[in-house]
Parts: C-alpha cells; structure tokens; sequence
C-alpha cells in the first residue's frame, strides 16, 4: 500500500504538491535530489509513496537518518500512518536493535548501518532504493555510503535508485556529484517566529544564561520549550539548576540527548499531557532529524559539539563551535512548526 491510496486519511503537507513529479523523475531516471525544509514532509511521505512505483518490484526501499532516535521516530511515524507495528512494512535497523520481518518494504537505518551493509554487500541485492535523509547534515559514513551506492550503481545495479533528500542542502552541487540528477524543491510550512537577541558575558556559564532565558520565557510566553546546548554535561547541569528553582509542578524538564535509553528519548520527543508545559534539553540533534510537537519557544546557545581531526596527533577530539547560520536558522524554525512563535538567543 502507498502513500495515494492511504491520502485520504491524512493531513495535507508541502511534500504532497511535488511527490507526482518525484516518482515520475525516479520512473525514467536513477538518480535525483529533492530539497524540502524542515516540515515538509520528506522523510516519512516519500518512502511511502514510492513503495507502488513500478520499478520496485520486490525490492526494499532502505532510508537513511543521520541517527538512532531520528531513525527510531521516523519508522514509528511511517509505521502510524499503515495502522501498523515497527516490523510489518516498515522495519527499523539500528546499532543493538533490528524489528524487520518477512513484510518490511521500507527498511529505516542509520548512516554508520548502511556503510556496513553495502560493505558487506556491495551489489545491495533485494534492495529497489536507498533515500539518504538529512543529508545537509554531513557525516563521515553519509558520505561514504553515497559513494559507495553510487559506485554500486555504476558498475553492479544500473537498476538501483538514489534520492539525496535535505533540508538547507545546496541542491545543485550535490546534483553535479551525482552526475547532474535533477532536483525536486519543495515549500515548507513555518509560521512566523519573533527573534529576541539576549546576549551572554563571555565569562558565564552557558547554563546559567540559559536557565535565566528559560525563566524569562515562562514568564513571557506559552506553549512549550526546545533548548539547544553544546553536550551532555551542560544539559546535565541545566536540569539540575532546573530542578532547584523550577517552582511550577505543571512544567517539566526532559532532556535529550544521543547516550540517552530509548524510553527517556520518546519522553522528550512526546507532546506534552494537556495542561502541562515541557522544557526539552536538546543537543543538536533536534535541529532537523526529529519533530516535538507543541514546542512554540526556542532557546538558543548558539553553540555546537563537534568532532574535529587532529592530523599532527592523528586522533579525534570534541570541540565546541559556533553553530552555523544555516543551522541557527533551522533551531529557530522549531518554535515555528505549529503555530506562531518566539526564539531567544543568547548572543
């Protein structure tokens, strides 16, 4: 079953107005990109709408998500919309868990599992499609993949279908690197969403100046609130100053972050229960990959961890860094998704 025939049951998304184009490209070409802003749709509508395109087959559709709990909520989203569980159509396949079964058509993996699978099975049989989601994102083994896909079709499966799906991607030089694929732009859905610049001294604690915008944010707005942090151990110590001043029951405080259990995970990603408001401690993995709906505030460090190679000591290390524009742009446009509304950033 895909997505036409099940459209009725659901809600319109920006997505929707490109997808007949999109199949028709796949149709009578191997290669494409589609460009879609967050909220648009992609990730869950476009594996589920080519799952009745003729050049499948039998195959599987594999889609690719730059993490474990973006690929978890992806599948169980996708999984939803069937009236299904994790294992019929829609099957997961992440580091210390698998749920696929003799049914699954669309195969939800991430970036670091794919780069093993084409390893070990360079001509990717049983598999129609590989969909490389968030590819804006870039990573280490999302590069790989691509490569290794595309040397894969070139020379083994001329059959095989690549779609680059990003949010803030540059369309064009991606569709170059793949031998000039067309490119799909699709509109994304935000509402409008009031900038606040609050600043931060330089010689204070990244957790002191968010918990004081935290509570300012309370005071001023409703709804409730994503906050973007460096790592673990600055949402570590922000829950706990939280949990000192944080005087209103009705709020609560959910961290989130890649180490976490998956049961802590789908609590922070969970709308919050009627009449209470939620405070989500994020890294820069709710920047693009995952949705919390209800969220209408965003507070912003500004900063981001990320692994940097030193050549001279030929070892990895963590290093925190300005966050780009592109993405300052997309944690901002978290507090936009649903309805009207406001991003503090503290610079």
């Amino acid at each position: 079953m895909g997505l036409f025939s099940l459209s009725s049951q659901m809600a319109a998304l920006p997505i929707d107005e490109v997808l007949p184009r999109l199949g028709q490209i796949l149709a009578d070409a191997s290669r494409a990109v589609l460009v879609a802003p967050p909220g648009a749709g992609k990730t869950t509508r476009v594996p589920l709408a080519l799952l009745d395109a003729g050049w499948r087959g039998d195959g599987k559709i594999v889609v690719l998500e730059p993490r474990r709990i973006a690929a978890r909520a992806a599948a169980d989203r996708m999984a939803s919309l069937l009236n299904e569980g994790l294992g019929e159509t829609i099957g997961l396949r992440v580091r210390l868990q698998t749920l696929v079964g003799p049914k699954t058509r669309v195969e939800v993996v991430t970036e670091g599992v794919f780069a093993r699978m084409i390893l070990d099975d360079p001509s990717l049989e049983g598999i129609s499609a590989v969909l490389f989601d968030e590819f804006h994102e870039r990573s280490l083994d999302a590069d790989l993949g691509l490569a290794l896909a595309l040397d894969a079709q070139a020379a083994l499966r001329p059959d095989l279908r690549l779609l680059v799906m990003s949010a803030t991607l540059d369309g064009a030089r991606v569709a170059a690197l793949m031998q000039d694929a067309a490119v799909v732009e699709s509109q994304g859905r935000a509402f409008e969403v009031e900038t606040l610049y609050l600043g931060r001294d330089s010689g204070e604690r990244i957790e002191d100046a968010a918990a004081r915008a935290i509570f300012r944010a309370l005071a001023e707005e409703s709804g409730s609130m994503l906050v973007f942090l460096p790592g673990q151990a600055e949402i570590t110590r922000l829950a706990g100053i939280l949990g000192e001043k944080l005087r209103d029951p009705a709020v609560d405080v959910c961290p989130l972050y890649g180490a976490m259990d998956r049961a802590a995970q789908d609590r922070a990603i969970k709308p919050a229960a009627a009449g209470r408001r939620k405070i989500v401690l994020a890294t820069s993995i709710a920047e693009t990959s995952i949705t919390i709906d209800g969220v209408r505030v965003v507070v912003d460090c500004g900063l981001v961890r990320a692994p940097r190679f030193e050549p001279d000591l030929g070892l990895t290390r963590l290093e925190t860094l300005r966050v780009s524009r592109a993405a300052a742009d997309q944690r901002r446009g978290r507090a936009g998704r649903t309805q009207p509304g406001v991003c503090y950033r503290l610079w």
